[in-house]
C-alpha cells in the first residue's frame, strides 16, 4: 500500500521547491510501520539521509541554511551525530565556496573513551555563538542533546535549523527559547498541503526500517 503524502514548505522559493521535489525523488518519505527515535509509533517516516546524502540535495540544503544564517552572527555550525553530520559538512563547503566560511563541529552522543575524550569534535571553543542543525525533529531529543553539550562547554546557541519538522511538540518547545526554523513541515497526519503557490508534491514510497 502506498499513501500519498504532502509536505509543507517553510519558505516557498525555487530552491525550497526543488528540495521538496528531491525529497520525493530520493524516497526520503516512507510509509509503513515505524518506531521513531522518540519511541512514538508512526505510519510515515522521514529518512533524511536519502536527501542529505544526495549530491544535489546536500548542496541545496547547504545553500538554504547558509542563507538563513546570513541574518545571525555565528562562529560555527554543528549538531548531534549522525543526522547533523552531512548537513554541517554541506554548509561548511557551501560557505567556503561563497567566500563566507563557517567552521563546523559534531556532538557525540557520549564522550570518546580514549584520545581527547571530547564530546564536541571539530571547530568549537568556549564563548562561540553557534547554530545547531539536524535532519528532523519530533520531540526534540537529538537537538536538545546537542544544545546541552554546547551550553555545558560555554557556547551560546543563537540559531536552530532543521530540514524537517514533524510538528509533534519538539519545535514548539524550542521556539520558546531559541530562534528556530524548519525548511519542510511534516504534520503528524503526514497529509498536510504545502503553500498554495507551490505545485510541488508527490507520493511516498513504501518502506520498512532495518531492525
Amino acid at each position: 500500500m502506498v499513501v500519498s503524502y504532502f509536505l509543507e514548505l517553510g519558505v516557498d522559493t525555487e530552491r525550497t521547491r526543488r528540495i521538496l521535489e528531491l525529497a520525493h525523488e530520493t524516497g526520503a518519505l516512507l510509509y509503513g510501520d515505524f518506531t521513531l527515535a522518540s519511541g512514538k509509533k508512526s505510519d510515515h517516516y522521514w529518512d533524511g539521509k536519502q536527501l542529505n546524502l544526495h549530491p544535489e540535495g546536500a548542496y541545496l540544503i547547504g545553500e538554504e541554511i547558509l542563507e538563513k544564517l546570513a541574518r545571525v552572527n555565528i562562529d560555527a555550525i554543528g549538531g548531534l551525530v549522525i543526522g547533523a553530520v552531512p548537513i554541517v559538512t554541506a554548509v561548511a563547503l557551501v560557505s567556503h565556496k561563497a567566500g563566507t566560511p563557517i567552521p563546523s563541529f559534531i556532538v557525540r552522543k557520549e564522550p570518546k573513551a580514549h584520545g581527547t575524550r571530547k564530546r564536541i569534535e571539530g571547530h568549537f571553543k568556549k564563548g562561540f555563538n553557534v547554530a545547531i542543525v539536524d535532519d528532523v525533529i519530533t520531540t526534540g531529543g537529538s537537538v536538545k542533546k546537542a544544545i546541552e553539550a554546547v551550553e555545558e562547554e560555554g557556547g551560546k546557541v543563537v540559531k536552530v535549523i532543521v530540514v524537517v519538522d514533524r510538528q509533534e511538540g519538539g519545535s514548539k518547545e524550542l521556539k520558546e527559547k531559541y530562534d528556530f526554523e524548519a525548511i519542510i513541515g511534516l504534520p503528524p497526519s503526514g497529509k498536510a498541503s504545502i503553500s498554495e503557490s507551490s505545485a510541488a508534491s508527490g507520493e511516498a514510497r513504501e518502506g520498512v526500517l532495518p531492525r
